[in-house]
């Protein structure tokens, strides 16, 4: 069995309603151990890859929009339209889903003082069916200013969904092909992995803190997500997505990146 099938299989056993690894156990964790270094980004521009519609903002919303602020030209690219995370919902359809996701990108992204992101569209859950065009979007972008010093950052290949699997396989990918840095971000992670867990490379991992305004500007970004963080209808298919429990981990005073 592989690394990815490992990670996969132990993210599909812990359901997102599931409690998972409490964020008091990860602080905890963090508090008895060396702080990791912090995250230098010595590029120009960096480009952004997100699987679904608020990847990126969870993740590393802080970070990107301070690296902007900064004067690094920062592309988001989000590479499917968030149709299938409410399946079978007698509120919306995947269409109208996919619509609202858009909207609730946009106005992420704006908080955060970032340009809209690059939508692709690809069909929610079907990634690892798209890697060829994945690879050829983001090459695509990457050339887009080929005279700029050009980062990559994504979400983790080894996250355990497989929409984030098949786009951080895809951006190491193209990384290494184009000799292109790569920083690869985790989302759910935290949720069925544990402090210590020998899966994880935490040899590899970089730190970003977030001071009150940046965690309060993240918040602000996360909450304008309103399709995930509430619930559509009483009815279980449009049962929230992100409850408490999982933005607890995510909203922490810092992000983590692998290099």
């Amino acid at each position: 069995m592989t690394s990815d099938e490992t990670m996969s299989g132990r993210f599909a056993s812990t359901p997102v309603a599931d409690a998972g690894t409490p964020e008091s156990e990860w602080q905890r964790w963090f508090d008895g151990r060396a702080r990791w270094p912090g995250v230098d980004l010595p590029v120009e521009r960096l480009i952004v890859l997100s699987a679904h519609p608020d990847d990126e903002v969870l993740g590393v919303g802080a970070l990107i929009s301070s690296a902007a602020r900064r004067g690094i030209e920062v592309v988001t690219v989000c590479l499917s339209d968030g149709a299938g995370s409410h399946p079978g919902s007698p509120t919306l359809s995947p269409e109208q889903i996919a619509a609202q996701r858009r909207t609730e990108l946009d106005t992420a992204t704006s908080l955060l003082g970032l340009r809209p992101s690059r939508w692709c569209g690809l069909g929610d859950g079907t990634l690892a069916e798209h890697e060829e065009e994945i690879e050829v979007i983001v090459t695509e972008v990457l050339a887009e200013n080929p005279t700029a010093s050009t980062g990559l950052m994504a979400v983790w290949a080894h996250d355990g969904h497989p929409d984030h699997e098949a786009v951080g396989r895809c951006a190491q990918r193209v990384g290494d092909r184009l000799g292109v840095p790569l920083w690869m971000y985790p989302i759910w992670m935290w949720h069925w992995a544990s402090p210590d867990d020998p899966d994880i490379p935490w040899q590899r991992a970089q730190t970003f803190d977030l001071d009150d305004e940046a965690l309060d500007r993240k918040r602000a970004a996360v909450d304008a997500f309103v399709t995930q963080i509430s619930p559509l209808s009483e009815a279980p298919e449009d049962a929230v997505v992100l409850g408490p429990h999982i933005l607890a981990r995510l909203l922490r005073d810092r992000e983590f990146v692998f290099v």
